[in-house]
């Protein structure tokens, strides 16, 4: 049975549709209004407050705590200076992808961990032999998703004892929201400006009402996972158990992915000293991997014309799918598309897709299908390069 998260007084007031969904043994809300198409606006245009709380959250500290992350780890630690956040995968030892989530390396031997599994096991058995404190922090902090491109504004007459203008993409610093400690990092999973907010649970509801009443002049509205989904994917952001699978959890071996073939092969240094995998993905690395993950631009006219056939008007599902559907090329099955939408900003069809690796070169023409009418159609596709969407203002220093 889920159970609330620390906002959930707060969002179950706002929330008019009723529409949730369990997230990590939470409440997580879907959509607060019967359409989230102002919540995705929100994270486009003004600002945008996402209660991620279900995320699972684990303290490092002590004399070998960079030791152990660097084990573990595709990135290389030595490289990652203090109040830098990095964005990594982890695998097991066939180098293949065990979960992915952020490292905020708070202090010279203390990070803060993010991962949309349960990690603790693993971190604890890759410990054996290290001078290091491993600590679940899950239920004691909260964390909220401040996005949109007036978020840097509002924080900036929010917070005081930290410097919001010039905080640099991927860093993290402390402050205090109305005399409650808080860190906030210059993260989300939007692709747009945006910033999460850590705190302790107990400061939940003190930190909610704070962002809400400050972010009155910059249209802030509560934002659930459906808007998330369409941000997300313009982003080209990975959603683990839809476009890729914990080696954990995966039943054959096509089910897994290492990071080569999740597209992120910027996330391996390979020259660093050992971790988990390490191997195995220098093998990867000089045959090639057999499959990655690609943005596919779906032709929109084709989709219209089949429409059209049937007098009837062209139509997109209200949500994003995370329904894999078949991609093609010469009437050949080559992978599956995993995340589909339509893209309110770029007004496109898009989409995130596994495909043989021959195919992935951007440029690429392939086919995916479409149903229409119970009626089963391949429709052309091109495969892009990721992120779809990506503002300048994401990554700007200072914000404005």
């Amino acid at each position: 049975m889920p159970v609330g998260t620390p906002f959930h007084e707060r969002t179950l007031a706002l929330c008019e549709s009723l529409n949730y969904r369990e997230w990590s043994g939470y409440y997580t809300v879907s959509a607060y209004e019967v359409h989230h198409e102002h919540e995705y606006n929100a994270i486009r245009n003004a600002s945008a407050l996402i209660d991620i709380s279900p995320l699972f959250k684990y303290r490092v500290w002590g004399k070998d705590a960079t030791r152990l992350v660097d084990r573990v780890i595709t990135r290389d630690m030595r490289k990652v200076s203090v109040g830098q956040v990095i964005y990594t995968p982890w695998c097991d030892e066939h180098g293949k992808v065990i979960d992915d989530g952020t490292v905020s390396r708070l202090e010279e031997n203390v990070y803060r961990w993010t991962a949309a599994d349960p990690s603790l096991r693993w971190f604890t058995q890759n410990s054996a032999g290290l001078e290091v404190e491993i600590e679940d922090i899950s239920e004691s902090v909260a964390s909220l998703a401040l996005q949109g491109p007036t978020s840097g504004r509002l924080l900036k007459e929010l917070v005081k004892d930290a410097d919001i203008e010039n905080l640099k993409y991927f860093r993290v610093t402390k402050g205090t929201i109305r005399g409650t400690p808080v860190e906030i990092s210059r993260t989300g999973y939007t692709g747009d400006l945006g910033y999460e907010v850590w705190m302790s649970v107990d400061r939940a509801l003190d930190i909610w009402d704070a962002l809400m009443e400050a972010g009155r002049p910059f249209d802030i509205k509560p934002a659930g996972m459906l808007a998330l989904d369409v941000a997300r994917i313009e982003a080209g952001l990975l959603l683990i158990d839809i476009d890729f699978n914990s080696s954990k959890k995966a039943l054959i071996e096509d089910q897994k992915y290492s990071p080569f073939e999740m597209g992120l092969a910027r996330l391996v240094n390979l020259d660093k000293q050992r971790f988990v995998g390490q191997r195995a993905l220098q093998e990867e690395q000089k045959r090639g991997p057999a499959k990655q993950i690609v943005g596919l631009e779906i032709h929109w006219t084709r989709v219209e014309e089949l429409y059209e056939k049937l007098a009837l008007p062209p139509a997109v599902p209200a949500i994003a799918s995370r329904v894999a559907v078949p991609v093609y090329s010469n009437g050949s099955q080559i992978g599956k598309a995993t995340s589909t939408t339509w893209s309110p900003s770029l007004k496109k069809m898009i989409a995130l897709a596994t495909v043989k690796h021959e195919f992935a070169k951007p440029g690429s023409q392939i086919e995916i299908e479409v149903t229409v009418e119970a009626v089963r159609h391949r429709v052309a596709a091109t495969v892009v390069k990721t992120p779809f969407y990506n503002p300048k203002h994401k990554t700007a220093t200072p914000v404005s």
